[in-house]
C-alpha cells in the first residue's frame, strides 16, 4: 500500500472514530461537524465553484497572501459553511465564525475585528443581516484594513483610527438580493451554489452512511438521496432517521424496502414533499380549488406561521413546478393536482397550460 492511501486511510479511520466519539455522547452538533469535508477534495458536486476557489485559494498561498474575501450564497443546507472551513483549512488560518443577526452595533463588529491576527479567516452567516452601521464600517475593513472607532457624542466625538491585519471575510447568504451592492461590490470572489443532483447526494449519503457505520444497499442509498431535495444537510439527517428505522424494524441492513417504509413513516414522500408541503398543496387545491390564495390565509389553514410557509415549504413547490406565486396570491399548477392524485377542474388556474419552470406564472 503507497504511503498516500495509507494517510488517507488513516484519515477515514480518524474521521470514523470521531463520528463514533460523538454519537457515543449525544452530541448532535459534533455529529454534523465530523460528517462535514475537509478538504476540497473531499467536496462532492459544486464542480464550477470548487475549481474557481481552488484556483483563487492556490494563488494567494503562491503569493504568500491572503486571499480575497469571498461571498457564497446559495439555499440553506448547501455547504457554504463548510467551504468556509474549507478556506480556512486550505490556507491553514484559524477560523473566526459569527453571524449578521449577532452583530447589531457597529461596536460589535470592531470588537471582532481587532481580535484579528493576520491570514485569519471571518466567517459571517447569514451576513445580509448585519446591522446597516456595522455594514458600512464593514467597507472600510475589507478595503483598507482599518475601522475608525468614535468615541463619544456630539461636538466632542472622536474617531480614533484601528489598524487591522490583513484577512479574508467569508460571508455566507440565502438572500443574496438583499446585499447592499457596495458590500457585495467588495467581495473579490463570488459564487452561487446550486441544488445537488440525486447522483451526488448518492455519493454524499454513502459517505456519511460509511463514517456512521450504516450498512446500505445500492439501492437503499439511491432511494434516500432521490428523497433529499438536492440538500446533503437533508440527505444526512434522512439517511440517520433510515438508520434508526432499520435498527429498531429490521435487521439493521437499509435496503430500498426499509428506506421506503423509513421515510413514509417519517412523511417524505418519493419527491422529497415533508408534512408541510402536502399540507399545503391539498389545503390550496381541496379548500380553495386551487387559488389564488393569499400567503396568511395559507399559512392558517395548515396551521403554521407565515414566515415558515414562505420560507420553508414555497420554495421546494415552486421549484418542482407544483406552486405559483402571481399578484393575487398562490396558485397550484396541474403538476401540483396530479401529484395528489385528483384531476384538474376546468376552471382552476393554469388548467389549459402546460406550465414548467421556466414559465412566468404572472404573464
Amino acid at each position: 500500500m503507497s504511503s498516500e492511501s495509507e494517510l488517507e486511510a488513516a484519515e477515514a479511520e480518524f474521521l470514523h472514530s470521531r463520528v463514533v466519539a460523538a454519537e457515543a455522547a449525544g452530541d448532535e452538533r459534533a455529529i454534523e461537524a465530523a460528517l462535514r469535508p475537509k478538504t476540497l477534495a473531499e467536496v462532492v458536486g459544486q464542480h464550477r465553484v470548487r475549481e474557481q476557489l481552488s484556483l483563487v485559494l492556490e494563488a494567494a498561498r503562491s503569493r504568500g497572501r491572503t486571499p480575497d474575501h469571498v461571498l457564497l450564497s446559495g439555499p440553506p443546507g448547501l455547504g457554504k459553511t463548510t467551504l468556509a472551513m474549507i478556506i480556512a483549512a486550505e490556507m491553514g488560518s484559524p477560523l473566526r465564525l459569527t453571524s449578521g443577526p449577532a452583530i447589531t452595533h457597529a461596536g460589535d463588529l470592531a470588537a471582532i475585528l481587532s481580535g484579528l491576527n493576520e491570514g485569519d479567516v471571518m466567517f459571517v452567516d447569514e451576513i445580509h443581516r448585519m446591522n446597516r452601521a456595522a455594514e458600512e464600517m464593514l467597507y472600510m475593513a475589507m478595503e483598507d484594513f482599518r475601522v475608525d472607532v468614535v468615541i463619544g457624542k456630539g461636538p466632542g466625538a472622536t474617531a480614533i483610527p484601528l489598524e487591522i491585519p490583513p484577512f479574508t471575510l467569508v460571508g455566507a447568504t440565502t438572500r443574496a438580493g438583499l446585499l447592499p451592492g457596495p458590500l457585495r461590490d467588495r467581495f473579490g470572489f463570488t459564487a452561487h451554489l446550486e441544488f445537488y443532483d440525486p447522483a451526488e447526494l448518492d455519493l454524499i449519503v454513502r459517505r456519511s452512511a460509511h463514517l456512521l457505520d450504516v450498512r446500505l444497499d445500492d439501492e437503499g442509498s439511491a432511494e434516500i438521496a432521490s428523497r433529499s431535495r438536492g440538500t446533503p444537510r437533508i440527505a444526512n439527517r434522512l439517511l440517520r432517521r433510515v438508520r434508526d428505522y432499520a435498527q429498531v424494524r429490521a435487521d439493521g441492513v437499509v435496503t430500498r424496502d426499509v428506506a421506503h417504509r423509513a421515510l413514509d413513516l417519517y412523511e417524505v414522500d418519493h419527491l422529497g414533499l415533508d408534512r408541510l408541503d402536502t399540507a399545503v398543496l391539498d389545503v390550496l387545491c381541496r379548500r380553495f380549488g386551487g387559488g389564488p390564495v393569499g400567503l396568511s390565509t395559507l399559512a392558517v389553514a395548515v396551521g403554521e406561521e407565515r414566515e415558515t410557509v414562505e420560507e420553508v415549504a414555497e420554495p421546494f413547490l415552486v421549484r418542482l413546478g407544483f406552486l405559483a406565486r402571481t399578484p393575487r396570491g398562490r396558485v397550484a399548477t396541474p403538476a401540483a393536482w396530479s401529484h395528489l392524485g385528483l384531476s384538474t377542474p376546468s376552471g382552476a388556474p393554469y388548467a389549459d397550460v402546460e406550465l414548467n419552470l421556466f414559465d412566468d406564472p404572472t404573464s
